[in-house]
């Protein structure tokens, strides 16, 4: 099915770009008379770009773009798992009502099978990017514990949000995840017996026998959840240091429980020795601002989740180096993905809280 948009950089023309920027801010110095791009970013399920615009007086400006993944694996699992259809529509008709820094959109759509879109947005730039594999600052992780609670608290209990129809998880899907994690767990294993240490292998075996992470919840939802709320997926020190974060790819927005961002992030996204000299710290700072935000929670009422949503992490790397392309640097990151959020699994007693709950 041909797309309605371009869903390549090289397809970005100047008559495209003039008609579909007309009235926004990104025209502001005039028509576009010229572009060029180079690429941007480490996503694995879609591609990101750095638009440079020439404008008829001269002046130039800078644009992001986000595209499908030049990969078919990893487009395939995109549009499976509904993952363009959730970043556009994410940036259309939620961002506007959190407090999150995310990037102001220009251009937002979706073909009607999920398996093409096109993001146009603000430049955040110059910044400095998370590095998964670098680790980060305390400053650095603070930031990142805020932004969480600026999405979070607007959305705790907001029906409005947390009912749209296309956010929800679709039973089918996460059915499908259920029925392929067994075999995403032997392509795991077998790619990474020999380096990854065998008591964190022993673990993501029996999370995976487990199947409880997978199960339909009980409860209602709590709030929206990034789902994959690490350093790759932030930028710092935006737009010349004038603001000191902005938060990314917004593919994996679901409803859910908050800590599953939590626990993610300070497993798989600080580096453990971070974490675990900070840990105390940077949850009483989420209670902080959640509370300031009128969301008050106590450590044990997110205790027990906190510990479970470090086992995010541990699947995400499991699934996610089975269905989307390999690379050098996506090795890396599974691996350190599976590192951070085993050991806080296995200090926390993570799969014993799971499997109580």
């Amino acid at each position: 099915m041909e797309s309605p948009f371009p869903t390549t950089p090289d397809a970005l023309t100047t008559e495209w770009l003039n008609t579909a920027l007309a009235g926004s801010e990104a025209l502001a110095d005039g028509p576009i008379t010229a572009t060029d791009w180079k690429p941007i970013g480490t996503g694995q399920v879609g591609d990101s770009a750095r638009l440079t615009l020439t404008h008829e007086d001269g002046a130039s400006s800078t644009l992001a773009a986000k595209f499908p993944a030049a990969n078919a694996t990893s487009r395939g699992t995109a549009a499976m798992m509904g993952l363009y259809e959730k970043e556009v529509r994410f940036y259309a008709e939620i961002a506007p009502y959190l407090a999150v820094r995310a990037p102001k959109t220009y251009f937002a759509e979706v073909s009607e099978d999920g398996t093409a879109f096109l993001l146009l947005f603000e430049d955040l730039g110059p910044a400095r990017g998370g590095n998964q594999l670098e680790g980060c600052t305390i400053e650095d992780a603070r930031e990142a514990v805020r932004q969480a609670a600026a999405f979070h608290a607007p959305s705790w209990r907001n029906e409005a949000l947390l009912t749209k129809e296309w956010i929800i998880p679709r039973e089918a899907v996460n059915a499908q995840v259920k029925a392929l994690y067994p075999q995403a767990q032997a392509v795991f294993a077998e790619r990474y017996a020999d380096v990854l240490e065998p008591e964190y292998m022993e673990l993501a075996e029996m999370v995976a026998a487990s199947g409880k992470l997978f199960a339909t919840p009980a409860e209602p939802p709590q709030c929206l959840v990034h789902g994959d709320f690490r350093l790759d997926n932030m930028l710092f020190d935006i737009r010349g240091g004038t603001e000191p974060i902005g938060v990314l790819d917004w593919q994996t927005v679901t409803v859910g429980k908050a800590m599953t961002d939590i626990g993610y992030f300070l497993g798989t996204g600080i580096g453990d020795d971070l974490r675990r000299a900070h840990e105390d710290e940077l949850l009483e700072l989420y209670l902080v601002e959640m509370a300031a935000r009128g969301v008050r929670l106590t450590r044990a009422d997110i205790w027990d989740e906190y510990r479970i949503g470090a086992l995010s992490g541990l699947s995400t790397a499991v699934f996610s180096a089975a269905f989307v392309e390999r690379t050098e640097r996506g090795d890396a990151n599974f691996l350190s993905m599976m590192r951070g959020a085993c050991a806080l699994a296995l200090e926390h007693g993570s799969l014993e809280a799971l499997e109580a709950q």
